[in-house]
């Protein structure tokens, strides 16, 4: 097998500002892998929170690459790949770019789609929510309007603790949609929380995703009976989840296969969280519709889903799913065809 790794760089249609960090475009990956008769690709969307810079991103790939050329020769089935990545110990983005051209390729090879490959329903049109990155109060009404934001059914809206409410205030006059509130760790104090969320009853709250850092888990512990929202974890659900932990600490978990580092420990990662009664979302990163197709397949098993990722690139690539109407679905319906 012949493996590549490919940057792409994404302009953004805006500025994608979050509590933590602003970008005007995001530089990817494409993974691509050939088996002399077949060829897939898979992509990797990093994220500096967990510390996935280029240069991290690029070693590993070439530690990967070094590893894999030695076994490869020998024959390998998904179990033993998957235990090649997990002795790798891979930053999470490029174990999903790596696992999922491996996937693809086999789809290709047994001209299947990637639904059947895993064993899992079909979606067809699946309803994405749409998320406004952070912004002067000022602008939001003229910024709702202007990419016709009310097509889609839920609205996301990123916020942090100094100007939320006002953001909310400003939202409200022009949407009358449920609202997705995510504070992308920006609360430090529960208290203050829910101090904050008291003031949340004059709008139709859906969920509150990751208001505080992941590492302060007795904080949510404490918080979760107390809330009077859904709780959902973002930034806490990471590819090693405890989903019994989590479920200690959260009312539901927002699945991104670029954390969970693959499509199979993602499935884990949403089956376990169904049986613990949590509420399950499939989430994505700036990412093309290559990455965002593969969240797309999974989206027939979840309450919520929030592929949007795609729609701020300026000239995204592949066109792999198109949107209508605040509903998503594929423009070719062979996902192994389009991903090849």
């Amino acid at each position: 097998m012949e493996w590549s790794i490919t940057p792409i760089k994404l302009e953004l249609k805006y500025t994608w500002k979050l509590s933590r960090n602003s970008s005007d475009n995001k530089i990817n990956y494409l993974i691509g892998v050939k088996d002399g008769l077949h060829s897939a690709q898979g992509e990797v969307a990093p994220n500096i929170r967990y510390n996935e810079t280029p240069e991290v991103i690029e070693s590993a790939f070439e530690n990967f690459k070094s590893k894999a050329s030695k076994v490869f020769n020998q024959g390998l089935g998904i179990e033993a790949f998957t235990n090649l990545l997990n002795e790798l110990d891979l930053p999470h983005a490029l174990r999903f770019g790596i696992e999922s051209a491996y996937i693809h390729l086999q789809c290709t090879k047994n001209k299947q789609n990637l639904n059947q490959y895993l064993q899992i329903p079909t979606p067809s049109k699946v309803a994405t929510c749409y998320t406004l990155p952070i912004m002067e109060h000022q602008l939001i009404a003229e910024f709702y309007n202007t990419y016709n934001l009310d097509r889609f059914q839920h609205i996301k809206i990123k916020v942090n603790a100094e100007t939320g409410l006002e953001e909310l205030a400003a939202l409200s006059k022009v949407c009358h949609k449920p609202l997705m509130i995510d504070a992308n760790e920006a609360w430090k104090n529960p208290d203050d929380l829910i101090a904050f969320m008291k003031q949340l009853s004059p709008y139709r709250i859906a969920f509150v995703e990751q208001p505080m850092p992941s590492a302060m888990e007795d904080a949510y512990r404490y918080l979760k009976p107390k809330s009077p929202y859904v709780i959902m974890a973002d930034e806490s659900c990471l590819s090693e989840a405890n989903m019994n932990e989590l479920h200690d600490q959260f009312a539901g978990v927002n699945m991104k296969l670029m954390k969970s580092g693959g499509y199979l420990n993602g499935l884990r990662i949403i089956n376990e969280a169904k049986q613990l009664g949590l509420k399950t979302m499939v989430g994505c990163m700036v990412e093309t519709t290559l990455g965002m197709s593969g969240a797309w397949a999974l989206c027939g098993l979840t309450d919520y889903a929030d592929l949007d990722g795609y729609m701020i690139i300026k000239d995204e690539p592949f066109a792999i799913l198109s949107e209508e109407n605040g509903f998503v679905e594929m423009t070719s319906k062979d996902i192994a065809k389009s991903i090849a």
